[in-house]
């Protein structure tokens, strides 16, 4: 102990005295705190930079409201112990506010256990939270179809012009070197893809007579639905359609196109078109050139 009216090896006072000076900087410290000061506005005003004396300093006294970063969780963070407090497991608090099960452990760990669930009430919040994420995913599957819809806008003819030419070269029939066959039939399940198809024959001045329709379908599906919802597509009657093609069961394979969705597939011939699908090669074959001499380097939208 030292020795009175002495300092120690390290010119400070004996312990009474750093004692008492500690306990005076703890006053002013509170006070400036309560006041409303920051730690770096109380660490200036103070002369104190040593950041574990401060933290002694102005231990217990809570910052002031106006230091206090708002956080964007704050609201989610009381949530999750407000459900907490009533029993309510992570899974079950996970499917109400969506967050994260490592973000709610934080948020309430200090919190007491709800009872243990049964195997039943587990399986019915797990099953509850997956179809929750399906929900999600729909949505967000749907909001990027949306986007991308938009950013299409209208066609000019040139580019409807294209379209239908690829369009064809993948979905309509062609002449092979083994059957020479100049005939422009297009067979489609969709009917997106139809009524594509039919506005770019009508940018080529195909006259609707010279078209013919017929459907092809299982022959244990509705038969008459599915020509009344192609006529509906292509705006004719089903009266006028040429007779349906039935494709046969196989009995040693089980259908899928069992649903209601299901209207077979929509074949579009058009007649005396061997000029027409001459031309149609050319052109498929300008665009197979046109894209190989290409220096674009990347998506134009």
């Amino acid at each position: 102990m030292s020795e009175p009216g002495r300092r120690d090896s390290d010119g400070t006072s004996g312990p009474r005295d750093r004692s008492a000076i500690f306990e005076e900087l703890r006053e002013r410290a509170i006070a400036l705190r309560r006041e409303g000061l920051s730690r770096r506005q109380i660490r200036d005003r103070l002369k104190v930079h040593n950041n574990d004396i401060l933290n002694r300093l102005l231990e217990g006294e809570p910052p002031p409201e106006w230091t206090k970063r708002p956080n964007a969780k704050d609201g989610l963070r009381a949530k999750a112990r407000e459900m907490r407090l009533r029993g309510m497991t992570y899974d079950q608090i996970q499917l109400e506010l969506g967050c994260s099960k490592s973000s709610i452990s934080l948020w309430v760990r200090d919190l007491p256990k709800p009872p243990p669930r049964t195997r039943e009430e587990a399986s019915a919040i797990a099953k509850r939270g997956w179809e929750a994420t399906l929900r999600r995913r729909e949505i967000e599957r749907q909001q990027t179809k949306l986007a991308a819809a938009r950013e299409i806008g209208e066609l000019t003819d040139r580019e409807l012009f294209l379209v239908g030419v690829g369009l064809y070269w993948a979905e309509g029939t062609k002449s092979k070197p083994y059957r020479l066959q100049e005939t422009v039939v297009f067979v489609n399940s969709d009917a997106g893809m139809i009524r594509v198809y039919l506005a770019w024959l009508h940018l080529l001045g195909v006259e609707p007579d010279r078209l013919r329709y017929r459907v092809m379908i299982h022959e244990e599906a509705d038969v008459t639905a599915a020509e009344d919802y192609w006529a509906a597509v292509v705006g004719v009657l089903a009266t006028t359609f040429d007779r349906t093609t039935l494709k046969k069961h196989n009995p040693k394979t089980v259908r899928k196109n069992v649903d209601d969705g299901y209207h077979g597939c929509l074949v579009v011939r058009v007649r005396g078109a061997a000029d027409l699908y001459r031309r149609i090669e050319g052109w498929w074959y300008g665009i197979v050139v046109g894209a190989k001499s290409t220096t674009s380097t990347g998506c134009p939208i």
